[in-house]
């Protein structure tokens, strides 16, 4: 019973663990995508044009529409360097407040008094040892130009812009140590993309159903683009998710199959043990039936009165987890300090119906070796 308990406790808390990852990935990403993405399904860029546009407003439930050049570049800060990810964005997407929450220094901007700003991620800051706010060095961004073979020209080769480093934000590793946003109009000078854009993030009115809205604008634009919502712009690392915690379920399932062995050898040695006793009850009238029912019952009654204090037990380390933070992540982090659970009644469910079939899977062969004794020579 303690084993079974035990198994089921640990099989509860990591569930619980998969499910606490998975709600912190979709808030990191909900953080720093948009609602709905519209991208060219072939090639990196399309071209953004007035028809295009009065689509797209014209589509119900469409509330911020923020206009995105996104490519590599070089930048460079006093004597430090990196390659970093440049994001022109658009004046209205601070409208739709997406990082608000996650700026850690300086204010969130990207124009001011006929200046640009940029806001750059906390891993570029420590990087190039930025500080925001500090106006007398900018920051220097190049961008490699596509230009014919031959050319000797080296101004040719790149093109430079200075801007100023606004604010920082920090969310997540990768997108600190990757990301600057610039307003569109310095993207668009630097990278000379005029009127191309690499993509479109939309922001739904609110009380409006993303997925009605995806499905609208899909139907508008045609199939030279492609509709993402949020958890479709990450759905493989969703299905490793989810494909990484079946088969951890699958693996803890066995190791509680192998656990309630003992169940097996308790149950055979008792029905070795209670020789007579079967064979009176066979005397008295019962049937082979009622005999398997008796050890199904036993094996029912070990394994499941274990079960039920290992789902207490996960359940309330999960629950002290949620509240107290026992179990911290071990590192400095901006996301979250302790491990993130959600426990989850399908989780219970799943865990207590594997748990069941198990029972009888064991309990059924001690049960067939009992309906042996009953003959009187036991007696």
């Amino acid at each position: 019973m303690a084993m079974v308990a035990i198994c089921t406790a640990a099989l509860i808390i990591v569930l619980s663990v998969f499910n606490g990852l998975e709600d912190l990935l979709r808030s990191l990403y909900t953080a720093f995508d948009p609602q709905i993405k519209i991208e060219a399904v072939q090639g990196k860029s399309f071209h953004y044009t007035d028809e295009m546009k009065n689509k797209i407003q014209a589509t119900e439930g469409i509330g911020i529409i923020t206009e995105v050049i996104e490519d590599y570049a070089y930048v460079r800060y006093r004597d430090a360097d990196m390659v970093v990810i440049i994001k022109g964005v658009s004046d209205n997407f601070l409208d739709q407040k997406r990082i608000d929450s996650a700026i850690v220094s300086g204010d969130l901007k990207l124009h001011e008094n006929g200046l640009n700003y940029a806001i750059i991620g906390r891993g570029v800051q420590y990087t190039l040892s930025i500080m925001p706010g500090a106006d007398v060095y900018p920051l220097q961004v190049h961008y490699i130009k596509d230009i014919k073979a031959g050319s000797l020209d080296p101004s040719k080769l790149y093109s430079r812009k200075n801007i100023l480093p606004g604010s920082v934000f920090a969310i997540e590793k990768n997108y600190d140590e990757n990301y600057i946003f610039v307003p569109l109009d310095f993207a668009q000078e630097l990278l000379d993309y005029e009127d191309k854009r690499t993509s479109l993030e939309i922001k739904a009115k609110e009380g409006v159903n993303i997925n009605s809205v995806k499905k609208s604008l899909q139907k508008s634009l045609g199939k030279g683009f492609k509709v993402q919502n949020n958890e479709e712009q990450h759905a493989d690392l969703y299905k490793l998710l989810n494909l990484e915690k079946l088969f951890v379920f699958i693996a803890f399932s066995f190791i509680l199959a192998i656990g309630s062995i003992n169940i097996f050898f308790a149950l055979t040695m008792l029905a070795l043990d209670k020789k007579k006793d079967i064979s009176i009850l066979y005397a008295m009238g019962a049937s082979n039936r009622l005999i398997k029912k008796i050890f199904i019952a036993e094996g029912a009654i070990i394994s499941l009165g274990g079960a039920l204090i290992g789902l207490v037990l996960g359940g309330s380390i999960c629950w002290l987890q949620q509240n107290y933070g026992l179990i911290s992540m071990g590192m400095e982090t901006s996301v979250l300090e302790n491990y993130p659970v959600k426990m989850k009644f399908s989780d219970f469910l799943y865990t207590s119906c594997s748990l069941v079939f198990i029972t009888l899977l064991i309990s059924y062969r001690p049960a067939i070796i009992a309906t042996r004794h009953n003959t009187a020579t036991n007696l």
